[in-house]
């Protein structure tokens, strides 16, 4: 089969790669979209630690069982599936009360670190155990069905937030997790949501999905905080802030926006340790609640897009083939202006 190898850092090449044979418990899966994720771009160039090469980078996928394993009796060569980029065990303890996401044995796809190397989605093929995958409607496209896994994320961090209907937020960052937990927000009843980001025409999407007010951030020079506008209309503050950037200054701009006793949710991870405001989080109470990725909402994700509930096609800036993903890397790692999401289309044709 084809797939783009990580070969070395900042070094993308298609190769010939052995095609994966499934397991008794797995499911050979025709990758039909996968889409680039933040996280690959930071792992291009080696800076987070956990793409070590050689690797095949790829979680954000969606295709066609091409053949199944010896022991799998509930799913058929055709049927169209995504699966859940986190393989967890299913027995530990973690994965018994239900929070797959902080498995021990947690690995994900098309991940390479200190630990495990296990290939991802960026090929025409991926071997995936059965427990993982999840039913995709036919009226849903495969570039769509590719942001599942985003899709999870932001209604995860929503959830673990704690946040209730008619209660106030503000989502700091409107890139493509910012602008999905503002539409998360909005299904779920939020009385007014504020979206802030330094790109103008970021923040105006967001509004345009979902946000009430949009709050372009000074780039530099002065201060760039959006407590004022927020303070300005709820003088307590916000009940709830969204950190989907993972800079310390973002997270000191979340602390100084949430009202006393509010939340702040930690979706971010770029800076591995930040500045913390400790006297302000102590003496105005406020909770600081860490969001990993998904555990269980993937079937809440794929209902809200199959209904257009939540709309991802404002967020897909191109769809490329195998051969040319490299280029797209090139460009999302340069920050072209303008582009969020890229997904890479596969073919063995």
């Amino acid at each position: 089969m084809k797939a783009l190898l990580l070969s070395e850092y900042r070094r993308l090449e298609v190769v010939d790669f052995p095609t994966p044979e499934p397991a008794t418990d797995e499911v050979l899966l025709k990758v039909e979209a996968c889409g680039i994720c933040g996280s690959d771009v930071h792992g291009f160039d080696g800076s987070s630690g956990r793409r070590i090469p050689p690797i095949i980078m790829g979680h954000e996928a969606a295709g066609v069982i091409a053949k199944v394993g010896s022991g799998v009796t509930e799913w058929q060569v055709g049927d169209r599936v995504t699966f859940d980029s986190t393989l967890y065990c299913g027995s530990c303890e973690y994965c018994r009360r239900g929070e797959v996401n902080l498995c021990n044995a947690r690995q994900v796809f098309g991940v390479s670190c200190g630990d495990y190397r296990r290939h991802g989605a960026f090929a025409e093929y991926l071997a995936v155990p059965t427990r993982v995958l999840y039913r995709l409607p036919a009226e849903l496209p495969f570039p769509e069905a590719a942001m599942i896994e985003a899709v999870s994320i932001a209604l995860h961090a929503v959830a673990v937030s704690g946040f209730k209907k008619g209660q106030t937020a503000l989502v700091l960052g409107a890139g493509m997790i910012g602008t999905l937990i503002v539409q998360a927000l909005r299904v779920a009843g939020s009385s007014h949501i504020f979206v802030a980001d330094p790109d103008k025409s970021r923040v105006e999407a967001a509004k345009g999905l979902g946000a009430h007010t949009a709050i372009a951030l000074a780039k530099e020079g002065a201060d760039a905080s959006p407590a004022g506008a927020i303070l300005e209309r709820y003088p307590e503050g916000v009940d709830h802030v969204f950190e989907a950037v993972g800079f310390g200054s973002t997270v000191k701009t979340a602390i100084a926006s949430v009202r006393k006793g509010g939340t702040v949710t930690l979706v971010g991870n770029i800076e591995a340790q930040v500045e913390l405001p400790l006297q302000a989080v102590v003496t105005r109470q406020i909770r600081l609640q860490g969001s990993a990725a998904s555990a269980g909402e993937y079937p809440r994700a794929i209902e809200l897009l199959a209904s257009r509930q939540i709309d991802v096609s404002p967020l897909i800036s191109g769809i490329v083939p195998l051969e040319r993903s490299a280029e797209a890397f090139d460009r999302l790692y340069g920050k072209e202006p303008n582009l969020i999401k890229v997904i890479v289309t596969p073919d063995s044709n």
